[in-house]
């Protein structure tokens, strides 16, 4: 592991070396993903290059098209962030003389020759988020660089690699300062308790998560009351407290496992406050989600007028969750052995059928190894997410791309965690042949 993780920094030390060289007189065209880790990655790449007095731009995307890689300027010296691994083909057959990409998704195709990549992939496989690598491509760049990684921090948990935290990852939490607690993973963790557990999505918990009654009963059940009608907040709980309120939740979840409800709470200074990780990671996602990249991005940079407009489309982005998972609970289902597949058409929003994904992959609902496909309407397109239960069995971006190289579109992700998105006329194809798939895997194995 330690020669790995030598072979992965060296990488990154020629990477900086190579980008400060080649961006000596040019203007840095930044292009990063529309999640958490894209947004926190590149306002960790926006503050080192103001250090640096680089002139910058920067482009946030939910997806990357063909059509935005032909246009992309020539004049520029271009930087991709948690984008661009799936895509390598493009570049060889560009125009671009060089391009830099910071990711840490699945590479299926040669690196062309005009590529400059830091990508785990290579190195073996480290579980570190594109803004962990952003960060430490940014320390060699900048050394007193330490305040920018509690942004990292966020990115790693937008992309729930907070339970495999390695020693790559625990050098940028001794960086970042950041407070880390053990205790019930429900957030925030410093709000109140009844609030909390009402808009829990991670983890799910069924017949509580949206549901006040079923909140105020499993409160009642444990003898945690509120006082001048308030409830403490999950730090605030003390041992007693919160061994009742753990007890009362795996009562009701079986299935649950002991992980999935106990883990480390990473605590951030925030606006001047101490936060849970997990709400602000969730809060920059959510304005994405909705249409407002540029204000999660302001929000990263602490700019204090940004923060009443998050707090804003988070509260909106909630309602919209829980009524999402609210239909999938009902809505009808494609099941077989091994695999569900929910197409939920323009029931939910394309931007949140990745988290509905997610969501439901880390619930207790489930089997491990169970594939969950889900689907929503964009445009003329579809959007589609699949994710692995327990983060076990079927290889989720072979699974897809194995379909939709038959009928055309685009596929990017991880072996756990992969999306696609295709023409809505191939919706029918799509389902058939993807059906006839994961059956087929069944068989296999």
């Amino acid at each position: 592991m330690e020669k790995r993780l030598d072979a992965l920094k060296e990488q990154i030390k020629k990477f900086s070396q190579k980008f400060l060289q080649s961006s000596k007189d040019k203007e840095i065209y930044i292009v990063s993903h529309f999640d958490t880790d894209g947004i926190t990655s590149a306002a960790i790449m926006l503050k080192t290059l103001r250090k640096l007095d680089k002139r910058f731009s920067v482009r946030i995307l939910k997806n990357l098209e063909k059509e935005f890689l032909r246009a992309l300027p020539k004049d520029k010296l271009i930087i991709f962030l948690d984008l661009a691994s799936g895509c390598l083909d493009f570049f060889a057959d560009s125009e671009l003389d060089e391009v830099f990409i910071i990711d840490h998704h699945e590479i299926i195709q040669e690196i062309p020759k005009n590529i400059c990549i830091i990508n785990p992939e290579i190195n073996g496989r480290e579980k570190i988020s594109s803004s962990g690598l952003t960060y430490l491509f940014c320390r060699e760049l900048v050394k007193d660089s330490k305040e920018f990684a509690k942004l990292a921090i966020l990115g790693m948990i937008g992309d729930l690699l907070e339970k495999e935290i390695d020693k790559l990852n625990n050098e940028i939490i001794f960086d970042g300062e950041i407070l880390r607690k053990r205790g019930l993973l429900v957030y925030p963790s410093t709000r109140p308790l009844n609030r909390a557990l009402e808009y829990s999505s991670h983890p799910y918990l069924p017949e509580i998560t949206g549901n006040v009654k079923g909140v105020l009963e499993l409160l009642r059940e444990t003898g945690l009351s509120s006082a001048n009608g308030k409830f403490k907040s999950i730090i605030e709980l003390n041992e007693e407290e919160m061994e009742k309120l753990i007890t009362g939740i795996m009562l009701r979840n079986p299935k649950a496992k002991h992980s999935e409800i106990i883990g480390d709470i990473f605590l951030i200074k925030f606006f001047n406050k101490l936060e849970d990780a997990r709400e602000l990671s969730a809060m920059i996602n959510a304005c994405s989600r909705l249409g407002e990249s540029e204000t999660a991005l302001k929000f990263c940079l602490e700019i204090p007028k940004s923060k009443k407009r998050v707090e804003e489309m988070h509260a909106r982005y909630k309602q919209h969750l829980i009524s999402g998972l609210n239909y999938v609970y009902e809505a009808p289902k494609i099941e077989g052995k091994g695999f569900l597949i929910i197409n939920a058409q323009d029931k939910i929003k394309d931007t949140m059928i990745g988290t509905i994904a997610s969501i439901l992959s880390n619930s207790s609902l489930y089997e491990d190894g169970t594939a969950i496909v889900t689907m929503a309407y964009y445009d003329d397109k579809i959007k589609i997410s699949a994710r692995n239960v327990g983060k076990c069995g079927k290889n989720a971006r072979e699974m897809l791309n194995s379909v939709v190289c038959r009928i055309g579109g685009e596929v990017g992700g991880h072996e756990h965690a992969a999306g696609a998105m295709i023409k809505k006329e191939k919706e029918n194809e799509f389902l058939d042949l993807l059906k006839k798939q994961l059956e087929i895997e069944v068989v296999k194995i």
